[in-house]
């Protein structure tokens, strides 16, 4: 097996496409730890991991922290590493979405989106890399989103921070290249996962109308997407059709698709009286 007897650290790993990423590792017979805020989630995440495992013989850890908190985020990679070993993949799925309308949001949700989605990855990252470097190899997967590709209605707080992520991701993959480390990006669609659900929650009407357009994936599926694409070392992580195409033709399609949005937002808005 391609993954047996490697440690894969995830962030976001015990709900989500974390969650069903690290399942699949385990069942691919890697060893795996997994850090969340909430303990309950992680010990019933566990369960579900262990089960999956190819090999009673490998290890499940599970680290409760807070990865938007840097001094958080360094201690549990560090506890990560001296129990079951150094990185060999991680997976930076810890995240948080908040949709609403820009003048309405609290000016804190917009910089709790940030810590999480972004400064909580790029913490995780340099905790990781001196034994990555020090190894030569190594894979780090970062998970952004299609809103990583193109700015949502509704999606203010999120949208720049999963943007923030892909240059980053870019601007390391040469740097790491170089030290023996490969990196990805993973652009998911929407994604059945808890978090699409307390999204839900706050999506302004046209955002819902926006979104329901497109086709809503499996964490699994993602999850599959991921594991191939470390196995073939592909950088970009593409999900389905549509993000696949504005990945590649971002620039071409965006005036197509900011005339739909338009049109939908429009068409919702006088269906609605707002």
């Amino acid at each position: 097996m391609k993954f047996q007897g490697q440690h894969a650290i995830v962030t976001g790993g015990s709900s989500g496409i974390g969650k069903a990423t690290a399942i699949l590792l385990a069942a691919a017979g890697a060893n795996i730890s997994i850090i969340g805020r909430t303990k309950s989630k992680l010990a019933a995440a566990v369960g579900e991991i262990e089960a999956a495992r190819a090999a009673s013989t490998q290890r499940v850890l599970a680290i409760p922290a807070d990865v938007a908190d840097r001094s958080h985020a360094e201690a549990a990679i560090a506890r990560a590493i001296d129990q079951l070993g150094p990185a060999d993949i991680l997976i930076t799925s810890a995240g948080i979405a908040h949709p609403g309308y820009f003048q309405e949001l609290p000016i804190e949700i917009f910089e709790q989106t940030m810590a999480i989605n972004y400064f909580g990855t790029l913490y995780c990252i340099r905790a990781v890399l001196p034994l990555m470097v020090a190894r030569n190899k190594g894979h780090i997967v970062i998970i952004s989103s299609g809103a990583g590709l193109i700015g949502i209605y509704g999606y203010t707080p999120y949208s720049p921070t999963k943007f923030a992520l892909r240059g980053l991701a870019e601007s390391l993959r040469g740097e790491l290249k170089l030290k023996g480390i490969n990196v990805s990006i993973v652009y998911p669609p929407d994604t059945d996962t808890p978090q699409l659900a307390e999204e839900n929650k706050t999506k302004p009407l046209e955002t819902k109308a926006i979104t329901a357009t497109a086709e809503t994936w499996t964490a699994e599926g993602v999850g599959k997407e991921i594991l191939s694409a470390i196995e073939h070392n592909r950088f970009a992580v593409t999900p389905g059709l549509e993000m696949a195409l504005l990945n590649r033709l971002h620039s071409l399609l965006y005036p197509l698709l900011n005339q739909y949005f338009n049109s939908i937002i429009t068409k919702t808005r006088k269906q609605t009286g707002l």
